[in-house]
């Protein structure tokens, strides 16, 4: 069975995610603050962390930068802030999602089995290289270069660019992003994919124009003409 550690300071917190993981088949540890997540992931093996970010001792985000250092797993983060500063600042630490409270458990689950997904599947559907000028994306390797220069991209940063450009001319609405890319029905504003392709944007440095934004509508990814 899959393993989750539940980390939050409130014990009604803890609870209710312990009850809809177990009942979702998960093996669940818990940590009360971030100093004991980090220990508790410096001895036993996690396939996925559910970590809040205001906590005493050591935040979340400063918690999942250790962890980070340690071991590479799917970190989804709870906050009751749900500023895009915040947002912003999580993924760029490599989380694979941001879920604001009050949330749905049954939301929070199928977020938790999508990052469960991304992490544990090799993606062959495409091992080709796609090349423009001095961009050259590597599906197979996950990899991403700029003038024979790797670009670090956070998870969710990679698997958005590969959706766009596996679909390039095609326009894509956020709505379809979020159902491909997240993998799950999103509670909430759309405007996560705009916070995404913000970063993704910068990235992409001198090629951020290849991401054509679509007003109204979402965005696709077009060669310069």
């Amino acid at each position: 069975m899959p393993r989750i550690l539940i980390v939050d300071d409130e014990d009604k917190i803890r609870e209710v995610v312990r009850e809809y993981a177990q009942f979702s088949g998960f093996t669940v540890s818990e940590a009360s603050d971030g100093m004991e997540a980090v220990e508790k992931v410096r001895s036993q093996d996690f396939d996925v962390i559910v970590m809040d970010i205001m906590m005493p001792r050591l935040d979340g985000f400063s918690a999942c930068k250790e962890i980070k250092k340690i071991k590479d797993i799917p970190v989804i983060m709870l906050s009751a802030r749900g500023e895009e500063y915040d947002k912003l600042f999580g993924f760029e630490l490599g989380i694979d999602d941001y879920v604001v409270k009050p949330f749905s458990p049954k939301e929070l689950m199928a977020r938790v089995r999508v990052a469960l997904k991304r992490g544990s599947s090799s993606d062959d559907r495409s091992k080709d290289v796609f090349r423009y000028e001095g961009l050259e994306i590597n599906f197979a390797a996950r990899e991403v270069l700029i003038d024979s220069k790797p670009v670090q991209m956070t998870p969710k940063e990679y698997d958005l660019l590969f959706f766009l450009v596996r679909n390039i001319n095609i326009a894509l609405s956020r709505e379809k992003l979020l159902e491909e890319v997240w993998g799950y029905d999103f509670y909430g504003d759309d405007r996560t994919v705009d916070t995404h392709i913000k970063m993704l944007r910068n990235s992409l440095g001198e090629y951020r124009n290849l991401i054509v934004t679509l007003r109204g509508m979402g965005y696709k990814f077009e060669k310069a003409r």
